[in-house]
This record gives structure tokens, sequence and C-alpha cells, in this order.
């Protein structure tokens, strides 16, 4: 078998190649993020083609999207300064392509308008609501409330119970003390979040114990992942079964995320697998990406599905306890997809913490962001 043939399985595998084990010296490591074979474009055909499938657009559509979702990611910053205390969150909106932005006062619509985005005014603004969704963060919720999480579009918190449980006595009560928190808005869900960490099965990405998870995104000196797949100390093997390194920090729940060292003749690469749906993508930054923006997740299980943000800063309440600041997407996800990444276009978004459903049928995933979890520790993502 080629070198590069070998490299490119390696990759496929897990974003992470041992030298030792497929017989490679340091100069060669060098060359592993080419030899994946990932594109430089940040469109590529097979990415456009997989929003096609996933989001039911043309391929025009698709591309103006992206072209768009740029763009919003760009004014974002410009326009939450420019509202100043006034900035009541904001979102992307497909239909017209633009970033919207929730003001509280008609004196900063101006000044928010004048960097492109559209204003709609409301009634609390965002530090208003994301107090009232810290008052609810102290509260002890039942099973039977799946999460909350502040949003901008209906300027509330926004509780999701499970709609099986919504008239036991435990369910009531926290949504009447919830209520009392602040403005509240109250949805059925169908089902009840779990992680998505799996029993062992050979040949896939990496293993803990007998967990298989999927590596998130490259750092210098090792991967982040999900907090659940593994303890501080718990050692770690590859797609090959060897030696990769130690989960070094860890936090599961109240937060979902970890980070892995990588040593034993193991290297990173700035590299998003694509698992032949699409080319793998490389990692240029991680800048966030709007609610409402489209979204793309890679994991050992399911391998490459795409999506929306659907919300931020939400509280999931899994059974093992709740997870806070957390993202919703409708992307799918199954058992050992948990940890994988979330991608936009080229910018990291965040490592796959649990959700109800299938690829088959359909469902939501939540992520926690990876900015908060380089800040926790300290790393630095490894970008082209």
């Amino acid at each position: 078998m080629r070198r590069t043939t070998v490299l490119r399985f390696a990759l496929s595998a897990g974003l992470l190649v041992s030298a030792a084990t497929l017989g490679l010296g340091q100069a060669t490591a060098a060359e592993a993020p080419l030899a994946a074979g990932t594109s430089r474009a940040p469109a590529s055909s097979a990415l456009i083609s997989a929003m096609q499938h996933d989001l039911g657009l043309t391929r025009q559509q698709a591309t103006t999207r992206l072209a768009q979702e740029t763009a919003a990611r760009g004014v974002e910053r410009t326009a939450r300064r420019a509202a100043g205390a006034s900035y009541g969150g904001s979102w992307f909106d497909a239909g017209s392509g633009r970033l919207v932005v929730a003001v509280t006062g008609a004196a900063a619509r101006d000044a928010v308008e004048a960097t492109g985005a559209r204003v709609t005014l409301v009634e609390h603004s965002e530090r208003q609501l994301d107090a009232a969704m810290a008052r609810i963060d102290a509260l002890d919720a039942p099973a039977g409330v799946s999460s909350w999480h502040v949003d901008p579009k209906a300027n509330s918190v926004v509780v999701d119970v499970v709609s099986a449980h919504k008239d036991d006595n435990d369910v009531r009560t926290f949504v009447t003390r919830a209520r009392a928190s602040g403005p509240v808005v109250v949805r059925q869900t169908g089902r009840a979040p779990s992680t998505f960490a799996a029993g062992t099965v050979g040949g896939d990405p990496y293993y803990t114990g007998n967990v298989r998870c999927s590596i998130g995104f490259s750092v210098y000196g090792g991967f982040v992942t999900a907090g659940h797949c593994g303890q501080p100390g718990a050692g770690v093997r590859g797609w090959d079964g060897s030696y990769i390194g130690n989960f070094q920090g860890s936090s599961f729940p109240d937060n979902d995320y970890a980070w892995v060292n990588v040593g034993s003749g193991w290297w990173t690469v700035p590299v998003v697998l694509g698992w032949g749906t699409v080319s793998d993508r490389l990692v240029r930054g991680s800048a966030e990406a709007p609610v409402g923006a489209s979204i793309c997740r890679s994991g050992s299980t399911s391998h490459w599905h795409c999506g929306n943000v659907l919300a931020k800063n939400e509280t999931v309440n899994y059974s093992q306890g709740a997870v806070r600041q957390m993202t919703k997407t409708s992307v799918c996800a199954e058992p050992g997809d948990s940890g994988g990444s979330f991608i936009s276009g080229d910018q990291a978004q965040g490592v796959t913490s649990g959700g109800w459903g299938n690829c088959s049928s359909g469902g939501q995933t939540w992520y926690q962001p990876v900015n908060e979890i380089l800040n926790r520790y300290g790393l630095t993502l490894h970008t082209t």
C-alpha cells in the first residue's frame, strides 16, 4: 500500500495519525493535511451537495447562503457594539440572507442598521434575559424538563418540557418557579436528551475504557472532545488501538468538555473529516456562527451531516445532571458521535455533546462551544 494511501486511510479514521504505526518520519508528518485530500476551497462542490441534501436547498441557494452567513458572522460583533446596552440578541434570517439584531430602544436603530444588520425592536435586553436564565439555572430541574435557553427571536427564555411529563407535579412546580424568574415561554418536546457515547466498536477513532467517542478539534499539544467521554488521567487509544495520550482536563456535568494530550508518535492536524461525503475540511478559525446559520457535524458513527443552529446558551438537562451554555442544532447524531466536530464553513464551532433521535428519522443535537473550551484550558486551536 502506498504511503499516501495509508495516510488518507488513517486520517479518515480520526484526525490523528501515528508516525510509529505508519513508519513515517517527522518530515512526513507535516504533509499529513494535504495527504488527507483536503481542499482549500471553503465551499467545495461536495459541501454544497451535502447542504442540498440535508437542508433541502438548491445548489444556488446553498452557495448564496454560505456567502451570506460568512457576511453575517462579520457583522454580528460590530452590530453588538453599536447596540450597546439596548442589545437584545441576534440571529441569521435565511429568508432575507441578513443578520437580524434585536434592540430595546429606537435610538440605537440607525447605528445598528449602519453595520448592515436588520433591526427589530423588543422589550427585554440580552442582559435581562441572561439574568432570568441564570435564575432558572439555579433551580433543580426534574427529568421531565428537557432544556432551557435564551431565545432572542422570542425575546424570552424558552423552557422545553417533555410532552409526556408536562402535567407531572414536579414539572409544573419548576415551570411556575421559572416564570417567576423573568420572561419565559414554555414549549413541548417529544424526547428527553441523552449523551452520544457508545460501547467499543473496533476500528473507530478513539477509545477510553469501554467507551468510544469522536475527536473534536486539534489544538497545539492535543485535541478537544466531550467531557462525558473520560475523566482526568484516563488513557486514550487511537483507531488502531495504540496509545495516544491521557485526558488532561474534563468536566461533566455542568459542562461537557475535555482535552487530551497527544504523544507517542501521534500528531495533530487542523482537519475535520468529511468521511467521503465532502472533502475533509481545513480549520481556519473559530468565529461563532449566529442562530439560524447552517452548520455541519462530523462524527465516527454517523459521519457527516448538516442542519441549522437553533439556539445558544441553552441548559440541557441530562439524566447525569444539567449542562450549561450549550448550542442546539437540527443536526442528527448517534451513539459514538460524542466529542465530534461542529463546523461552519471553515470555522470551528464546538464538540458534540448529546441530543435525541438518530440519522434515519432525524433529531436534535447540542454542542459545547469550542471557544469556551479553549479559554477554560488555555489551549490554542490548530489552524491552517
